[in-house]
């Protein structure tokens, strides 16, 4: 197809708006796709490269959007939408290839990463085709056309991998995604050691009501004010090194009754998600309240709880893990770690894992999940069964 793709401008906004109406109709959860306020922010303050489709009479087909922010290095792929007339000439990953090119040859991006839907293989293809890699299953993570699961793709940019930082040992449940991310990524994660010796099974059954019940001896305040909440986490979080959830703004803060933590959040109610952004003073500092933590942001309308940590950080991961969340993602290389010196020649790339929770029936059956993305499938049903069914349980 001989679209003309060119940057999207401010008198484009209504005509975007309905196409991301006729590709997605009400069920699309972002305002890139729906508020003109935000539309027009994106396009004039410089934090998107976004790049529309146009066909030969000037019809606008497309469209597909890189978002940054200031001080970080990781862009994510957003929006991206071809009209229904439209598709089947290839201009979806054209418009995906060029815009990334795009945010890449600022040289201020390690990686693009990018959240695709699984109710058809195509869009995987799309970002693979364009030298995005599998990281993984977020199971349940969105409210769309109901509840679906989300596939975690990612581009870098050359000698990024080439550069991590060695991890040495991890919670022996995270040996599955990594195994699958060797094979996604191509990483060798074999000399890694996940030797630990599992503690007694915990019962992580029917873990909302326990949590309800559990609420008595631990209390959660909930704040939703997400001017205030920002400002709170700035002021907690001073150093811009010790922010590091990219692309998500906290909006909510969930508070210990004592005083011991809080944690800052990313909650969505319209697409019943939640991602934890941080936690001070240190991650795991939420021991023995995940439970009640959780309770509350489903009360508060969120069914998927995210969090993304360290893998080198086995405190938090345990923390985590003995509450309930499953490894579901591995992020190589997301993170940027300054050497001494000032070229940059000496950085290291940190990586980083996604755990998940959810508090609702998961269903792969309609999911196309493509070969590619087969390993991450079994890594997580694995570490689902070893977390809800401990062997034992089921071989009586």
């Amino acid at each position: 197809m001989n679209a003309v793709l060119r940057p999207a401008r401010v008198q484009d906004i209504a005509e975007l708006r309905q196409l991301y109406f006729e590709v997605y109709g009400h069920g699309y959860p972002v305002p890139l796709g729906s508020d003109p306020v935000v539309m027009r922010r994106l396009i004039t303050n410089g934090t998107a490269h976004w790049l529309t489709a146009r066909a030969d009479g000037g019809t606008l087909v497309g469209s597909a959007v890189v978002l940054t922010e200031p001080g970080s290095r990781i862009g994510k792929l957003v929006g991206l939408a071809v009209h229904p007339g439209h598709r089947g000439g290839g201009l979806a990953s054209r418009l995906t290839g060029a815009v990334c090119d795009e945010a890449f040859a600022t040289g201020r991006l390690d990686s693009v990463y990018a959240t695709v839907r699984v109710v058809t293989e195509g869009p995987q293809h799309v970002v693979v085709r364009n030298g995005f890699r599998p990281l993984g299953l977020l199971p349940n993570a969105v409210e769309v056309d109901g509840c679906e699961t989300l596939a975690l793709f990612a581009r870098y940019a050359d000698g990024v991998l080439e550069h991590r930082a060695p991890v040495a040992h991890v919670p022996e449940r995270l040996s599955a995604l990594l195994s699958a991310a060797g094979r996604g990524v191509g990483i060798d994660y074999a000399s890694v050691d996940h030797s630990d010796t599992p503690g007694p099974p915990r019962d992580h059954s029917d873990h909302v009501g326990r949590a309800g019940r559990r609420a008595g001896g631990e209390h959660i305040e909930l704040i939703a004010a997400p001017a205030f909440v920002r400002r709170r986490f700035l002021e907690v979080f001073a150093q811009a090194d010790a922010r590091f959830f990219p692309l998500h703004t906290p909006n909510a803060v969930l508070v210990a009754a004592d005083g011991r933590f809080e944690a800052y959040a990313d909650l969505d109610p319209v697409a019943g998600s939640c991602a934890l952004v941080a936690v001070h003073p240190r991650p795991a500092a939420v021991a023995g309240a995940l439970e009640t933590l959780i309770a509350t942001v489903t009360r508060a309308g969120a069914d998927y709880v995210e969090a993304l940590l360290p893998l080198a950080d086995t405190a938090a991961l345990r923390v985590f893990l003995d509450s309930g969340f499953v490894p579901s993602a591995l992020y190589p290389a997301m993170r940027r770690v300054p050497g001494p010196d000032q070229d940059r020649h000496g950085d290291r790339f940190h990586d980083y894992v996604v755990l998940s929770r959810t508090s609702r029936q998961i269903d792969f059956r309609s999911a196309a999940v493509s070969p590619l993305l087969q390993p991450y499938l079994g890594a997580y049903l694995s570490a689902w069964t070893a977390t809800y069914l401990p062997l034992p349980e089921v071989s009586r």
